[in-house]
């Protein structure tokens, strides 16, 4: 039996949807039957289950968008790192696996010769970075604390998208933009990555840090581009002129746009489909009306 933590997000029910795939059995408490920044109710509630494993989708990326997360810091802290801190220690000396979902946006751009990040690179955009986000900072706190952890396994996510229409879905967002940021980014497939995660928790793959994007990197105008191409839009998009321009909106913080190696995972046996082509599947399954 598996513990499913944060169902209801939009990252817990891909994983619901894969559970129930899979013929897995699994517990999905609310927010409100599981506190679970609380070591006591956590303890209480693993003894109660005993499941082979938990996977923690409980995170808070922020309303609207990261911006508000400067604004609800304690909120963010709460959901994105101290839920992890609590999960670590209980179930490390349960001595039972976690899967814990983490965030790719603790890097911006690329290695020094231009090479993606992988997992052995330390975080470039978290408190080093004068200008990294409240959320970026939690999420690479939570990996430091995971770190102690012997029975943990991070998952980094990446710009989460896929064919259903919903507000944290990244082509959702570029379909009601007016005006986009010309960036370089790796990003995930949603129902490819909550397969992967929970494919190496079931094969017991070693605990640790995945990068679990999809191979290669794409930029904002190709993504733009496909959703024209596919007649979800004939918006005529249009670009800031720089970094600059973009971040001089009242509140708005500087976002991490990165390239993530995916060799790890893909050297364990899982494989994503190349981001291109995992963009095209993808769109041909856009489940509903044009958006104009």
């Amino acid at each position: 039996m598996i513990l499913l933590l944060g169902a209801s997000g939009y990252v817990g029910q891909a994983f619901s949807a894969n559970l129930q795939s899979r013929g897995l059995p699994y517990e999905a408490p609310s927010h409100v039957e599981l506190d679970a920044t609380s070591k006591e109710a956590v303890v209480r509630m693993v003894a109660a289950l005993n499941p082979d494993y938990v996977i923690n989708a409980i995170g808070y990326t922020g309303r609207p968008n990261i911006d508000s997360t400067e604004q609800e810091k304690l909120r963010t802290l709460s959901a994105n790192t101290v839920t992890a801190t609590v999960l670590g220690e209980v179930l490390g000396e349960a001595n039972i696996p976690l899967g814990h979902v983490s965030s790719g946006c603790i890097y911006d751009g690329t290695r020094p010769d231009g090479s993606p990040f992988t997992e052995e690179d330390p975080p470039n955009f978290a408190f080093s970075h004068p200008q990294a986000s409240w959320y970026s900072r939690t999420k690479a706190m939570a990996e430091t604390v995971l770190a102690d952890c012997p029975t943990a396994t991070i998952w980094r996510l990446r710009i989460p998208f896929d064919q259903f229409d919903n507000d944290r879905n990244y082509l959702t967002k570029i379909l009601r933009y007016e005006n986009l940021l010309e960036v370089t980014n790796s990003i995930s497939q949603l129902q490819e990555f909550a397969n992967a995660a929970v494919e190496s928790l079931e094969r017991r793959l070693p605990a640790g840090i995945y990068n679990v994007t999809n191979p290669g990197a794409i930029r904002t105008s190709e993504v733009a581009a496909a959703l024209r191409q596919h007649g979800l839009t004939d918006k005529k998009f249009q670009f800031f002129s720089s970094e600059e321009e973009f971040l001089t909106a009242p509140g708005r913080v500087k976002r991490a746009s990165c390239v993530l190696s995916g060799k790890k995972l893909a050297d364990a046996g899982l494989k994503l489909h190349e981001v291109h082509e995992a963009l095209e599947e993808t769109l041909k399954e856009w489940r509903v009306r044009s958006i104009r």
